[in-house]
């Protein structure tokens, strides 16, 4: 068996491309969604992200706003810089972009964010709305992609054993919220391994979809993956490779090749939830402004 393949640049393209058009019918009455990256210091990875965030707004439509600080900002600084956000009525989505130098409280940064601003669904108030199913929640984008991967690839999640291995506050936990809420994408049985989870390999065998989001690569194997198990792999990690031009390649958390032997389907690295993500942040703040509308 070789495991069907779910595109995540495929699915992020179609649902960036309904984002579009909602824009479009939006912008005739006047109103366009405003979305802010906020990038402090040159992080490498962090500014390619942002900078894909930004074309990926003004692709749909929107209005798109980049903000970088230098590495010595200080924290005041910052949140300042969030104040003025939040009170701009052009700006409906703020994110900021982690993470911050040592001398920032990133917890304290990201509470200052206005929660109707909040795309990133990051904020106390958003993550208790999920949690109680609240539907003005902002879902953070990935997990959110992963949902809507499963559900637009037709992978029943109803009645379904979901493991997810990581419990980060980014991904473990508000995928086990998404996924045990009732309807579409959700009404699973949910299990969450972590470092201190005991025989990991004897739980994860039991899931019919399987989310490795621990930030090791190549961690997840075959012999710990039931044979026609859902797999999604969040993971991106940098191994050594010589024979590559750059001297390494992007891997996932999950041992593509031999897992894909046994899986029913699977997520690749890279193109597969990297894409979902950026589509629903676009999503996100769209229903920010819609909210903001009704305020």
């Amino acid at each position: 068996m070789s495991a069907r393949i779910l595109d995540g640049a495929a699915i992020g393209k179609t649902i960036r491309e309904e984002v579009a058009s909602e824009v479009a019918r939006l912008s005739g009455n006047g109103r366009k969604p405003g979305l802010a990256a906020v990038l402090v210091g040159e992080d490498p990875a962090s500014a390619v992200y942002v900078r894909s965030k930004g074309k990926a707004c003004e692709e749909a439509g929107m209005h798109s706003v980049t903000l970088r600080l230098p590495a010595d900002t200080s924290e005041s600084e910052l949140l300042s810089t969030v104040d003025r956000l939040n009170a701009d009525a052009s700006i409906h989505g703020i994110l900021v972009q982690l993470p911050l130098p040592r001398h920032i409280d990133s917890e304290k940064v990201l509470r200052r964010i206005d929660p109707g601003k909040d795309v990133d669904g990051f904020h106390p108030v958003n993550v208790g709305k999920l949690v109680t199913g609240d539907k003005s929640a902002f879902r953070p984008a990935t997990p959110y992609g992963v949902q809507q991967m499963l559900i637009r690839s037709g992978i029943e999640t109803k009645g379904a054993h979901a493991v997810i291995v990581g419990r980060s506050n980014i991904v473990g936990k508000p995928m086990a919220n998404l996924l045990i809420q009732q309807g579409p994408g959700g009404d699973a049985t949910v299990t969450v391994c972590h470092s201190r989870t005991r025989d990991l390999p004897t739980v994860t065998r039991q899931a019919d979809i399987l989310v490795a989001a621990i930030g090791k690569a190549e961690f997840v194997t075959a012999d710990m993956v039931r044979p026609g198990a859902v797999v999604i792999d969040v993971g991106i990690n940098r191994v050594d490779d010589p024979a590559r031009p750059r001297g390494y390649r992007l891997v996932g958390d999950v041992a593509y090749e031999p897992v894909a032997q046994i899986a029913s389907a699977i997520t690749p690295v890279p193109g597969g939830v990297g894409p979902m993500t950026i589509a629903m942040l676009l999503q996100n703040t769209l229903q920010a402004m819609k909210q903001a509308d009704l305020d």
